[in-house]
């Protein structure tokens, strides 16, 4: 096996390094017998790694010529080439950021000292799990992307199990591995159709596949399965939340922040091989988009784990990624340049700002968990006094997530609402079915809402008022190795938010490939959007809510101190029970939409004249797994069970079916 390449200045060169050197950062800690040094040695060669190739993808944004290397392997698949264009390094720069952040977070959240067998796996296969998900990015071969893709999840599996003596680990495990290996058969399927249609495994140039035949349509349906179910795009989303909640908080952080944009990586590389696309498959993807931000968004708010709700989340946050994408597509397949540049860049802006605020969200739930020793959130309170550093940290994620200015994720969605609204679409009275298009900001506003709800309610419930539980009144803050982490994420979310036009400068260079415009054209698009003016508003308001935090610090600690009893609603004894819990501040939109999210509640020990003490506990189910697939399963395995009677053990009977199966085919063989 030869590999091609030299230790140069080349961007794509020094990717490639950083790859490598992050795939095998897990080494040192299982070859030194002493635990600490080879986590440290770890860490230290994932950063390094992280910063040169986030240089090196810089560079790549920025215009710099990219080299292509070949790998020729003794494999009966031809020579594969590996290579990064602008879309692939929009996707890598994120991704090595987690990188860097999540492993120096693991020095302190998993320390080897007190850790040693679980940290040497998660160390090693967190390093797997980035370095495969960086060389599907830059894979440009079918057979070398399907490798990456399942040490991917390979991976990303074992993280999961890290907890393997858990009954819900297991069976979230069970679960993720058959969603992402039946995800694997489609892409399977499409794999093998290219080859079909090219004769090579080789990814074609750029709309260069001509949509002629049912064969590119089952290919396009393909990757939409095979790429979508490791997004987690409604309805493929069923092993997302159980995954995320339970892998350790900094592998949920790459898993919900970083592996699921690779499924939408996937998604938009493919589309990109066809001249053209069916006119239904762009709508297709904005359906799917709007189905997965409301319901995903609406799990989330009925949701009583920490890191549950943070994964359902997640799948309204890749539901606004393919409403933007989706929005590109139609554009394009309409001849609307305006919908299609202002679409994908609303869905750029939204990936970037994603990997920002959802590992921010989860390296927090981490450092909450880390205090309390639970999940949930009716049992917390008050955590804000013993976390004075990760409270203000969460409320930047919260902020941002909720798309509020002057927070990054504000930006994205904008864009998306400028494309629904956007004249450009009804310039030439030739797009008259383009209209419906206008239902996408209603959809972004109703999903704005929820997500206020929600994080409104996780945040209260969680930093707010008192200890609910005694047992989560005594915790600890965070070591200084999780708060940098998570102080680099939140201050990238402020950049982004009063740095706007950063952003779309980060974005421009993909968007302008893969729409085909001039930089005039995208710049003349773009300017319709008041970056401008927003980020001078959002600079103003941070500047604001500083010096409103100053003078407050500063009239406290001149304040004298008073100690008196609250006001307590006619009760003599008030208590931490008495207080609003997440479950009821939510109750009114998890009671509105029930049907929805599977909410039902169980009231149990309430008869007679004089009742004893009741329980009331109220239970959120995954529809679509729990009432659709598992029963579905169920009746598959009632109605095949006459088959296992055929497997008793007796040799004897095993001949006796093979003399009548070979009895059979000679009758059926005859003329």
């Amino acid at each position: 096996m030869v590999f091609v390449w030299n230790i140069d200045v080349d961007p794509v060169g020094s990717l490639l390094w950083a790859i490598t050197l992050i795939g095998l950062s897990g080494l040192p800690g299982l070859l030194l017998k002493r635990p600490g040094p080879g986590q440290i040695l770890s860490v230290g060669i994932t950063v390094c790694a992280a910063l040169w190739g986030m240089a090196g993808a810089l560079r790549i944004l920025n215009g710099v010529p990219a080299k292509t290397y070949q790998l020729d392997w003794p494999l009966p698949f031809g020579p594969c080439e590996l290579s990064v264009d602008p879309l692939s390094a929009l996707f890598l720069l994120p991704l090595l950021l987690a990188a860097l952040c999540c492993s120096l977070y693991g020095l302190a959240y998993l320390p080897a000292a007190s850790q040693p067998a679980v940290e040497k796996r998660v160390t090693l296969f967190s390093g797997l799990l980035l370095a495969s998900m960086a060389l599907v990015l830059v894979a440009r071969h079918g057979v070398l992307l399907l490798m990456a893709w399942e040490i991917m999840a390979l991976s990303s599996w074992l993280l999961l199990m890290t907890d393997q003596q858990s009954l819900q680990v297991q069976r979230a495990g069970t679960v993720y591995l058959l969603a992402t290996h039946a995800g694997t058969t489609a892409l399977f399927v499409l794999f093998s159709l290219l080859k079909g249609e090219t004769g090579s495994f080789a990814f074609p140039a750029a709309h260069s596949l001509a949509l002629g035949s049912m064969v590119t349509l089952v290919m396009l349906v393909a990757a939409l399965i095979g790429f979508g179910a490791k997004a987690g795009i409604m309805p493929l989303h069923i092993w997302l939340p159980g995954a995320h909640a339970n892998a350790p908080s900094h592998a949920s952080a790459l898993m919900s922040g970083i592996m699921l944009k690779v499924g939408i990586y996937g998604i938009i590389r493919t589309v990109s091989f066809f001249q053209q696309l069916p006119v239904w498959f762009g709508w297709l993807v904005l359906l799917l988009g709007a189905v997965s931000a409301i319901t995903g968004i609406a799990l989330a708010s009925a949701q009583r784990d920490l890191k549950r709700l943070l994964a359902c989340s997640s799948i309204e946050n890749i539901g606004i990624i393919c409403i933007g994408l989706g929005m590109a597509l139609v554009g394009l397949q309409s001849g609307n340049r305006v919908l299609a540049v202002l679409g994908l860049s609303g869905a750029f802006i939204h990936i970037i700002n994603h990997a920002l605020f959802k590992p921010l969200l989860f390296l927090g739930s981490g450092a909450i968990i880390h205090a309390t020793g639970t999940r949930q959130i009716d049992r917390m309170g008050g955590l804000s006094r013993i976390l004075p550093r990760t409270a203000p940290l969460f409320l930047v994620g919260s902020l941002a997530i909720c798309g509020l200015p002057p927070l990054n994720g504000f930006v994205g969605e904008l864009f998306l609402y400028f494309g629904a609204f956007s004249d450009g679409m009804f310039s030439d009275g030739m797009f008259s079915d383009l209209p419906l298009i206008g239902f996408v900001a209603p959809i972004l506003a109703l999903v704005g809402g929820l997500a206020v709800i929600t994080f409104v309610k996780l945040y209260g419930a969680v930093f707010l008022g008192v200890a609910r539980d005694p047992a989560t009144a005594h915790g600890h803050e965070a070591p200084l190795a999780m708060l940098l982490p998570m102080g680099l994420l939140a201050g990238l979310c402020l950049i982004g938010g009063f740095g706007a036009p950063l952003l779309l400068q980060l974005v421009a260079p993909a968007v302008i490939q893969y729409v085909g415009v001039s930089p005039q054209l995208f710049a003349q698009i773009a300017d319709a959007v008041p970056l401008q003016q927003i980020s001078l508003v959002n600079g103003l308001l941070v500047a604001g809510m500083l010096v409103v935090w100053l003078i407050w610090r500063f009239l406290v600690q001149r304040a004298p101190v008073a100690a008196s009893s609250t006001w307590g609603c006619g009760y003599l004894a008030p208590t931490s029970r008495m207080q609003y819990t997440g479950s009821a501040f939510s109750e009114l939109v998890t009671g509105l939409i029930s049907g929805l999210v599977g909410a039902q509640g169980q009231l149990s020990g309430l008869s007679g004249a004089f009742p004893a003490s009741s329980r009331f506990v109220t239970v959120t189910t995954e529809r679509i797994l729990d009432q659709m697939i598992i029963p579905s399963l169920r009746g598959a395995d009632w109605c095949l069970a006459w088959l296992r009677r055929m497997q008793h053990g007796h040799l004897h009977l095993y001949i006796l079916y093979i003399f009548a199966t070979l009895f059979v085919l000679m009758v059926w063989s005859q003329p």
